[in-house]
């Protein structure tokens, strides 16, 4: 089976659209690297790290330091697919990431979106 073409895109290459999507919509940088943190386990530095040395989305999850144990809350559909769905692990965790970035691009409390 060949792997899904979005695992050897770059992040730093899909990170610039998610801050996009998000300033668009009166949201900020901080408040993506804020989910994208909360997701992965990344600190900050961490998170740029990987941006800047260019990491494809399969080893920016395998780097990964914690996938939040609450990510598992993440529900509903992106790409007509629901999230919960996902068989795939790595599959599933590129379309968390994206769930909450739709949320927060749609408005959606910070807490919420963080599942607190």
């Amino acid at each position: 089976m060949t792997k899904h073409k979005i695992y050897s895109m770059a992040f730093a290459k899909v990170y610039p659209y998610y801050v996009d999507k998000a300033e668009r919509k009166g949201r900020t940088k901080e408040d993506v690297d804020q989910i994208i943190c909360w997701l992965t386990g990344y600190d900050t530095m961490g998170l740029q790290q990987q941006i800047d040395q260019g990491n494809d989305f399969e080893t920016f999850f395998a780097r990964a330091p914690a996938i939040h144990p609450n990510s598992s809350l993440i529900k509903g559909v992106v790409c007509g697919v629901r999230v919960e769905e996902i068989e795939d692990p790595l599959m599933q965790k590129i379309r968390y990431l994206d769930k909450l970035v739709d949320e927060l691009a749609k408005g959606k409390a910070m807490e919420k979106i963080l599942r607190q």
